[in-house]
């Protein structure tokens, strides 16, 4: 029998850690609803309530068969499908992480290519980007006066960091002798920045976007609990508020799988221009 591969046991023990996880999670429940139950003088004083315990493996599961069974339905302001809720979330994500794409990848080639730019912009990207994203939260809603716009602000705000540093970082670690060819050919400065210095430094923004994205999933859930109205964060605060756990578990599940999808499509295009390394 031919032997397993590295994947494949990897793959297979991923498995049985997660099997086990469930198993251990499906016993324990009913000791904990058990331990959560009144006594007979509570009941008969009205001395309190039982506490919502934790939902067992098996109710997420037909939790989630049920929500993703019609992912799209819309039964109106805060009745909507997880499909709706994460398609609000992703779009608002994008739009903010394409403008911070916009800004901050010439702007690292700038600071890349020019000592006299890093120094004079250098002060105001290590006062900026140590700020928590959602501080500038009641600024954006103060000015701009819109609940949507100013997610993507935050989004924009929190994406452009990681992109700008590493495309500045790649962009003035490519080898002199590869731009000296270049001039050697006199190739003009924007044919030599998109044939030498864009491939060479390819990966290391490549890097940069993909810490972006990963850190602009993680904020937009925090943003949508503030702001309110739609989305994957407002999906799991609104699930809070009706104390529906169930819900809560399986939109936390949710937004850890959406995670990974987002984080695996730039992984994809990481190792597509791993070759200008």
């Amino acid at each position: 029998m031919k032997s397993l591969s590295l994947n494949q046991r990897a793959a297979l023990l991923s498995l049985l850690i997660l099997a086990v996880g469930l198993l251990l999670w499906e016993a324990a429940i009913p000791a904990q609803k058990a331990a959560g139950e009144l006594t007979q003088y509570e009941l008969l004083t009205g001395g309190g309530a039982p506490k919502a315990g934790v939902p067992p493996p098996s109710e997420i599961f037909a939790k989630a068969w049920e929500q993703l069974s019609n992912p799209f339905y819309d039964a109106g302001p805060n009745d909507k499908g997880i499909g709706i809720q994460i398609g609000y979330s992703i779009y608002r994500v994008l739009s903010g992480y394409l403008m911070a794409a916009a800004v901050a990848i010439p702007l690292g080639f700038l600071i890349g290519m020019s000592p006299i730019a890093y120094k004079a912009l250098n002060p105001f990207i290590q006062v900026l980007r140590p700020i928590s994203p959602l501080a500038w939260m009641p600024l954006a809603l103060f000015i701009i006066q819109d609940s949507e716009a100013s997610a993507i602000f935050v989004i924009f705000i929190c994406s452009i960091w990681p992109m700008l540093i590493n495309t500045a970082f790649g962009v003035a670690g490519v080898r002199k002798d590869w731009v000296n060819v270049a001039r050697t050919h006199e190739l003009g400065s924007l044919k030599t920045a998109f044939t030498v210095i864009l491939p060479a430094a390819a990966p290391t923004i490549v890097t940069g976007m993909r810490i972006s994205i990963g850190i602009a999933w993680l904020v937009i859930v925090a943003a949508e609990m503030l702001v309110g109205g739609t989305g994957i964060g407002y999906y799991v605060w609104n699930e809070w508020n009706n104390l529906d756990l169930t819900s809560v578990i399986f939109s936390i599940l949710m937004i850890g799988v959406v995670g990974m999808a987002l984080d695996s499509a730039f992984g994809v295009l990481q190792r597509a221009v791993a070759y200008a390394e």
